[in-house]
C-alpha cells in the first residue's frame, strides 16, 4: 500500500510513528485522508507496548519448556533459555538498525530495501504461513482443552465436559464457534495493535497464574516430601541420549519469535526511539515466565514430565482441592490463548494485505477491504481447526521453517547482505553463527517431526 509524505511542517513535533514514508507498507495513516479529520491516537505508552510485544511471545510454547528440563536438566536448560533471549534480543536489533538506516517501517519495508521485491514476498509469506499455523493450532488446543479430545480410542474430557458432561452445547465446533463470534472476532476488529493492549496485559497475567499455581503446588509438595528435587545437569548414559539432547533445542530456539510484531509496535509508539528498551524488558519479562515455568513445571513432575505439561494437569495431582486447581490452570491457559489471538491475527492480516494488494491505499483506511480480509482469514482458520484437524501435522513442517526465517535467517542474512555499509564485523560473525544455528535447528525440527509421524502412522494399523 502506497502511503504519501507529509510536509516537513507537519511532522515537526510529531512521533516518527506517525511520520509517513514513501513507501508500500502494511501501516495505518496518521490522518484520516479521507474526510481530512485528524487521527485523535496520540501513542502508544511503554507498558501497553512491553504487554502487547510480550504477548506475542508466550504462546502455546511456554507448555513445552518443562519438558526440555527433563533432558537437558536445569542449569542447561535455563542457560540456553536466557542464551537464545540474548539471540533474539540481537536479531531484534539488526532489524531496527537496518530499518532506521533505510528509513524503512515495516519488516517487509527492510527485506525489500536489501532483497528487493523478492524479499519482501518471502517474509511476508513467512509471516502468514507462520501465524496461520499457530493460529489454527491455538483454536486446535482451545478446542482440546475446553471440549476434549480423543486419540487412539481413548476420549480426554474437556473442562467443560468434565463440569457439565456431553451435550452438544460442550462439543468442540459450537465451543469454537462462540470463541470466534465472542473473542476472536470482535478483538480482531481493531485497527491498531495498540487498542489491545488491555486484553495483552490479561493474557500475561494468565501466564502469571499458571506459574504462580504450579509453584505453589510444587512447593507445597516439595515441602510434604512427596516430590524431590529436579536433576540440575543431564544424564548421558549412551550415545542416542546426546542426540536428544538436540530433538528439545528447536522448542528453545523458536520460543521468542515475534519479530513480526515489533514495527507495528513501534510504529505506534508515543516515542519511538523506547523501542530497544520495550524488546529487552518484554524479554526480560518473558525470560523469566519461562524460566520459573520450567523450574517449577519440572519440580512438580519430575522425570513424569510429558512433552505438554498441560496434559500431566488431567491426573490427580495428590493435593487438597487438586480437581479445582487443574481445571483453574487449564481454564487460565485457554483463555490466555484465545488473548494471544489477536495479536499473531493482527500482523497475520497486515501481511496478507500488504501481498495482495501492494499498490493499495492503507489498510486502516478501507473499510470494506479490512472487513473482508478479517473475515476470510478467521474463517479459514475455522475452519481448518474443525473440519482439517491433520493440518497440525502439516504446520510442524512448515511453521519451524518460517519461525526460524523470521527469527534469525533474515536478519542475519540482512546484516551480511549489509545494504547501507553499517555491519560491524562482530555483527556479521554473528549473523553467521546465527544461520548456522538457525539451519541446523530446523533441520534437527523436520528430521524429529518427521520420525515422530512415521512412527505413529506405521503404529496406528496394529492398535
Amino acid at each position: 500500500m502506497t502511503i504519501v509524505s507529509i510536509s516537513p511542517d507537519e511532522r515537526n513535533g510529531q512521533r516518527r510513528g506517525k511520520r509517513i514514508l514513501d513507501e508500500t507498507v502494511p501501516l495505518l495513516p496518521s490522518k484520516q485522508e479521507e474526510t481530512g479529520e485528524f487521527d485523535e491516537f496520540n501513542g502508544a505508552s511503554f507498558a501497553g507496548a512491553v504487554f502487547n510485544l510480550s504477548t506475542t511471545i508466550v504462546g502455546a510454547g511456554i507448555m513445552s519448556l518443562p519438558a526440555t528440563m527433563k533432558v537437558l536438566g536445569l542449569v542447561p536448560g535455563i542457560l540456553l533459555i536466557v542464551f537464545f533471549a540474548f539471540f533474539t534480543e540481537q536479531s531484534i536489533d539488526m532489524l531496527i538498525r537496518f530499518s532506521r538506516a533505510g528509513k524503512t517501517v515495516s519488516y517487509g519495508g527492510v527485506m525489500g530495501d536489501t532483497f528487493g521485491k523478492t524479499g519482501k514476498v518471502l517474509i511476508q509469506l513467512c509471516i502468514i504461513v507462520n501465524n496461520v499455523g499457530v493460529l489454527i493450532v491455538y483454536m486446535i488446543i482451545i478446542g482440546d482443552v475446553l471440549s476434549g479430545t480423543s486419540s487412539s480410542g481413548y476420549h480426554h474430557s474437556g473442562v467443560l465436559e468434565g463440569w457439565f458432561g456431553q451435550h452438544w452445547w460442550t462439543s468442540r465446533f459450537f465451543i469454537l464457534l462462540v470463541s470466534m463470534l465472542a473473542v476472536f472476532a470482535p478483538l480482531a476488529c481493531f485497527k491498531r495493535v495498540d487498542s489491545l493492549r488491555y486484553t495483552s496485559a490479561l493474557s500475561v497475567a494468565l501466564a502469571v497464574v499458571f506459574v504462580v499455581i504450579t509453584a505453589g503446588i510444587a512447593v507445597v509438595k516439595l515441602l510434604a516430601g512427596s516430590i524431590a528435587m529436579p536433576k540440575l545437569f543431564p544424564d548421558v548414559p549412551d550415545l542416542s541420549s546426546v542426540w536428544n539432547f538436540f530433538t528439545v533445542v528447536p522448542i528453545i530456539v523458536t520460543a521468542y519469535i515475534c519479530h513480526y510484531n515489533v514495527h507495528p509496535i513501534e510504529n505506534e509508539l508515543d516515542d519511538p526511539s523506547q523501542i530497544k528498551p520495550v524488546v529487552r524488558t518484554s524479554l526480560a519479562l518473558c525470560s523469566t515466565v519461562y524460566i520459573t515455568t520450567s523450574f517449577f513445571g519440572f519440580l512438580l513432575f519430575g522425570e513424569s514430565t510429558l512433552d505438554d505439561v498441560l496434559a500431566n494437569f488431567d491426573s490427580n495431582l495428590g493435593i487438597p482441592y487438586s480437581s479445582v486447581l487443574t481445571d483453574a490452570v487449564r481454564v487460565s491457559y485457554a483463555v490466555h490463548l484465545m488473548l494471544v489471538f489477536p495479536m499473531i491475527f493482527h500482523a497475520l492480516r497486515l501481511n496478507v494485505d500488504g501481498l495482495l494488494f501492494p499498490s493499495a491505499s492503507p489498510l486502516g483506511s478501507d473499510n470494506r477491504r479490512f472487513a473482508i480480509i478479517t473475515v476470510v482469514l478467521l474463517s479459514i482458520i475455522f475452519s481448518a481447526a474443525n473440519f482439517i484437524p491433520s493440518i497440525w501435522d502439516a504446520f510442524q513442517f512448515t511453521g519451524a521453517t518460517a519461525a526460524v526465517c523470521i527469527g534469525f535467517i533474515f536478519p542475519a542474512a540482512i546484516t551480511l547482505r549489509d545494504p547501507h555499509g553499517i555491519a560491524t564485523k562482530w555483527g556479521k560473525i554473528l549473523a553467521v553463527f546465527m544461520i548456522v544455528l538457525a539451519v541446523l535447528s530446523n533441520a534437527i525440527a523436520i528430521y524429529s517431526d518427521a520420525y515422530a509421524l512415521f512412527n505413529n502412522t506405521d503404529a496406528s494399523p496394529e492398535s
